[in-house]
Order: C-alpha cells, then sequence, then structure tokens
C-alpha cells in the first residue's frame, strides 16, 4: 500500500494459521475484477448492448435523458429523498447502538459533520439522482496526511467513467496458486486464508476510449488507496458479465421498443395521413420506351403544384418530381379500362395509441415505478391504507431497500471519520455497524396514511395498557415498545416537557394527584374539604370563635391510621362474604 495514493487503514483481522479455504474472498458489493499477468479481462457482448462498463454508463445516462424515463426516475428520486424547510433529508438512528450517551453524541455530531462537508442538505436530489443512474458512486476521502487525526477535510465527487475498482491476487509465497496444493500444504500458516487480494482504485483524469476499453496502463492512471475512496454501488450484479448494473438496466429494451414504436407511428402518420390519387393512364400498344415517354409528358402536364413560402409569404406554382406521399401514375394496356383516376383513402386508424400506452406501462414497470403514476389525471386516493393499489405498496418497499443501500455510502465515511480521530478503534466499528441506521424523511402520501392509523392504534393500546403502567409494565418499556419511541425522540420530548413547565404552558406533574387529577394541597396550606367550610368535619364545631382567634393549628388528620382502619374494615367485610 505505501506505493498508493491516500491512505489505509490497518484493520487485519488476525486469524488462526489453521483456518485455510480454497475458495477467495468474495467481494459482494460489485465485481470481481482481476488483473492477471499484466492482461485485464473484458467481456464482449455479442447482442451490442455494450463492451465494458464505460458504454454502459454512458447507455444510462443516455436513456436519463428520455422524458418518459425521466419522469419514472424523478418519481423514485422524489420518494427517496424528500427535501423539507425544517428537517434534514436523513438523520443518524442510534436506537439499536449499545453504547453511552457520550458516545451516541459524538457520532451524531460526526455525522452532522459529514453532511456539512458534503452539503448533503442542499445536493442530495442530484447525488442520489448520479447513484440511481450511473449504478455507482465515488468520493474522494481528502485528510491532512500530516494531521490525519483531524478527520476528513473535504470530500470530493469522482465521475464514474474515470475510476475503476481493482482487485489483484497476490502471489504466494511457493508461487503455487492450487486449492488442493493449499489445503496440503506442509505449512497451512503460509496460506493464511486462502489467497490474498490487493484492492485499489484505478484513477484516470482524462480517460480516452479510442477502442472501448479502459486503459488501465495508462501513464496518466493514479493507482489510489481503497480506504482513500467511498464506493457505493447498487447492489444489482451481473455475475455472468461480472459487472455492476444500474436499476436502469432491465429498461433498456423497454425504451428501446418504445423508440422504435414511436417512430414508427410518426412515419405511418405522416406517409398514410393524406388521400392521394392513382391515375391509371392507357398508353394503348406504345413500345415499352414510348409508353414510359407518355407518360412522363401527362404527369408534367398535370402536376402543377401550389407551393406556400412561409418566409415571404409569397405562393408560387412550382413543378417537383413526383414524392411517395403524393399521387401514383401507372401505364395500363390497351384491352384495359382506359385512362381511370381512383383515390386511396388515408389512414383509417391514426387515432390508436395502445400500442405506445403498453410500451409505456411495460417501460414503468422495467423501472419498477406504478402504471397508474404515467396518467396526469389520476388522482391520489386520500382514504383508508387499506384502499391503497398494491403497486404503490411494491413501490413504497422499493424506495426503502434504495435507501438502505444508499446509506451504505454514509456508513464508510463515518466509519473512517471516526477511526482516524480515534473515537472507536477499527475492531469496535465492526461489532457497532450493525447497529447503526439511518432515518430518511418521508413525504409519500401512502407513509402518512398508514402512519396515522399506526399513531391511532398505538394511542389505543396505550390507553388500554395505562392502568397496568407501573405494576406491570414500565413507563420506559411502554415508550418504546408500545409508543415505538426512539431514545434520541425520548431526550428530546422529556426536554420539550421540562421547558413547556417551566414555561406554565403544561401543570407541573409533581403538583397533580394521579388518582383524582386534582392539584395537591401546597406544605403550610390549610386543608378544605370538599363541600365544607375550613374546620367543618375535624372537630372544632364546638369551639368558640375566641377559640380559633388564639392561633391554635389544627392538626392533619392521621392517614396511616386512618388507612390501618380501612384495610382492617375490609378484612372483616371479606370475611363475613365468605361464610
Amino acid at each position: 500500500m505505501a506505493k498508493l495514493f491516500g491512505f489505509s487503514i490497518d484493520d487485519k483481522q488476525n486469524k488462526s494459521p489453521s483456518v485455510i479455504s480454497p475458495v477467495p474472498q468474495t467481494n459482494e458489493d460489485g465485481v470481481d475484477n482481476y488483473i492477471a499477468s499484466g492482461f485485464y479481462g473484458q467481456y464482449v457482448d455479442i447482442e451490442g448492448v455494450f463492451k465494458t462498463e464505460h458504454d454502459l454508463i454512458r447507455r444510462y445516462r443516455e436513456m436519463a435523458l428520455h422524458p418518459e424515463c425521466d419522469g419514472a426516475i424523478e418519481d423514485v428520486v422524489n420518494e427517496a429523498i424528500v427535501s423539507d424547510l425544517y428537517d434534514s433529508p436523513v438523520e443518524i438512528e442510534l436506537s439499536n447502538l449499545n453504547a453511552s450517551e457520550s458516545l451516541k453524541k459524538k457520532i451524531r455530531e460526526e455525522f452532522k459533520y459529514l453532511k456539512e462537508i458534503l452539503d448533503f442538505d442542499r445536493k442530495s436530489h442530484e447525488i442520489f439522482r448520479n447513484w440511481y443512474v450511473d449504478g455507482r458512486v465515488y468520493y474522494l476521502k481528502v485528510i491532512d496526511m500530516k494531521n490525519p487525526q483531524s478527520g476528513i477535510q473535504e470530500l470530493r465527487y469522482i465521475d464514474p467513467l474515470k475510476m475503476k475498482y481493482i482487485r489483484q491476487e497476490k502471489k504466494s509465497p511457493n508461487g503455487m496458486d492450487d486449492g488442493y496444493a493449499r489445503i496440503n500444504a506442509k505449512n497451512p500458516s503460509e496460506f493464511s486464508n486462502g489467497p490474498e487480494f490487493e484492492e485499489y482504485f484505478q484513477y484516470t483524469p482524462s480517460p480516452n476510449y479510442p477502442s472501448g476499453t479502459f486503459s488501465g496502463a495508462g501513464k496518466s492512471s493514479v493507482k489510489i488507496a481503497k480506504d482513500a475512496v467511498t464506493y457505493c454501488t447498487s447492489g444489482l450484479v451481473d455475475r455472468n458479465k461480472n459487472t455492476v448494473l444500474s436499476y436502469l438496466h432491465k429498461a433498456i429494451k423497454a425504451l428501446n421498443q418504445l423508440r422504435m414504436i414511436e417512430d414508427s407511428l410518426v412515419i405511418y402518420r405522416l406517409s398514410r395521413a393524406p388521400e392521394r390519387r392513382i391515375f391509371y393512364i392507357d398508353v394503348g400498344n406504345l413500345p415499352k420506351v414510348k409508353a414510359e415517354q407518355y407518360l412522363k409528358e401527362v404527369m408534367s402536364r398535370y402536376r402543377n403544384k401550389l407551393v406556400y413560402n412561409a418566409q415571404t409569404g409569397e405562393v408560387r406554382d412550382d413543378r417537383k418530381f413526383m414524392s411517395m406521399l403524393e399521387d401514383f401514375w401507372l401505364p395500363r394496356r390497351e384491352g384495359g379500362r382506359g385512362t381511370e383516376i381512383t383515390t386511396l383513402p388515408g389512414g383509417q386508424n391514426l387515432g390508436e395509441l395502445a400500442d405506445i400506452e403498453y410500451f409505456q406501462k411495460k417501460l414503468y414497470r422495467a423501472l419498477g415505478v406504478p402504471e397508474s403514476r404515467i396518467a396526469a389525471d389520476g388522482g391520489f386516493n386520500l382514504g383508508r391504507s387499506s384502499e391503497i393499489l398494491r403497486d404503490e405498496l411494491k413501490f413504497a418497499k422499493f424506495v426503502g431497500r434504495l435507501r438502505k443501500r444508499f446509506a451504505q455510502m454514509f456508513n464508510d465515511m463515518l466509519r473512517t471519520q471516526l477511526i482516524l480521530k480515534n473515537i472507536v478503534s477499527p475492531d469496535d466499528w465492526e461489532v457497532m455497524k450493525d447497529h447503526i441506521q439511518y432515518d430518511f424523511l418521508y413525504d409519500n402520501q401512502f407513509a402518512e396514511l398508514k402512519e396515522s392509523e399506526l399513531v391511532q392504534n398505538r394511542l389505543g393500546i396505550l390507553a388500554t395498557i395505562e392502568p397496568y403502567i407501573g405494576k406491570y409494565y414500565s413507563t420506559e418499556y411502554v415508550r418504546k415498545r408500545v409508543l415505538r419511541q426512539t431514545d434520541q425522540e425520548i431526550i428530546e420530548i422529556d426536554e420539550q416537557i421540562e421547558d413547556e413547565i417551566k414555561k406554565g404552558i403544561i401543570p407541573d406533574p409533581s403538583t397533580i394527584d394521579p388518582v383524582t387529577g386534582q392539584p395537591l394541597p401546597q406544605a403550610g396550606a390549610e386543608q378544605v374539604p370538599p363541600g365544607g367550610m375550613p374546620g367543618e368535619g375535624s372537630g372544632m364545631e364546638g369551639m368558640g370563635a375566641d377559640t380559633m382567634g388564639m392561633g391554635e393549628v389544627p392538626q392533619e388528620p392521621d392517614l396511616e391510621a386512618q388507612a390501618a382502619s380501612i384495610d382492617k374494615q375490609y378484612t372483616k367485610d371479606t370475611k363475613k362474604a365468605e361464610l
């Protein structure tokens, strides 16, 4: 790695020498691009769809410019990335992470910093669209090599046409590459866990593709360490051709068919729109040459055409050659019906667009977008979530999978940032990464309807379970399991409640009787029995006014004695009932 540009994080796991395997570690994020013996392997597509990744990315970008395809892409991107005036499109979620609050706070701060240098709140739509169309995204993590503890300084976008991910197999110490030799070796430690690979990125600032191949051996290419680049793919891989695909790949054939059917419809309408005449000219017994000459004379005699010049506004009589969109002139021999003029009718089904609509729906199905979104006049049913079409439900799940895959870009950036700043170690990150989630902002009408119904159901369950809080269920359990509040939401809600209590918006719960809901008497305040004046029922009825004026403080009733008396009476009544 010393010869590579950038930096590398050493996080190799020490495995037992006896753990060996003839199968190499695969790259599940992308493709297994191997360079062996100085030759770079490429797959040649006989059908002509693509030859290299370079051609494939260019085809995806060309498809994205088609109006129907662009509309479908915008539907996907607008559902996945929601721009709001107050909220960020994505936030980090650490409820499932078993860590201290101080560590969670640092992780949230670093994630916020990464979004700022990425300018994600402003460019989120463009970033997600580039990833969705190209099927991959590259970002160079720029750090201060003299002070790496300061973390990532800048994130620079790299065009996928200029980057190539390379995996090159390292030669074994004894030069043996056979799996059988590795398993039966006398010293298994020499082979560790199968063949090792050197992984890096190859950057070409000005790629030149005269023959459609990636000129990886050019002098202008730069090798960049794997940890210095954030690499996120679509997750779709053609294992036969070892190529990363975009979500637009399934729509290549559907889009080509739609283009051809549209072009054929235009050609048919232009060729069959006018009503043309057919002139059958009687040439008698004239020889072929003279018959053709006679036919041309007749054509030139009657083919005067008025032409309108839109620039000058003039109308002139112009003589032009015969066109397929105009009249037909056919000779007829002697014995026929003589000269005849008939009319060829125009197209009868020019208004039918069933074929176009079929291929439009097929294109939307290939892109994963509901067909109902094609119609511009189609409204959305704002009823219950049970009335939503199945296509919308599938589309919501599809967008959720896209978000989860796209979030791997944040995971890689956050890993580098936390390790460089010594917040976590590489081993700790391997344990933590599966418990870090990302919460995207939702703006789907279906999601909103479903969320409102879920809130109503949760409040109904809360009302049912409320009498058992403190006996069978704890408040924290109810807030997390019933109301589904995250740790961050619990902290924010508690802070808001405390702030509203201080402002007097809501009463202090400590001054409210949980049984009756009435305010509790303040310390030193005189108790007033319900329905009476002070002193009524307290054994002071026979005392005169002079006694009340002596400044004596009435004694508070003994609550413990009253409770004991009530329990004793309850026991007696229970025994009588049993008898």
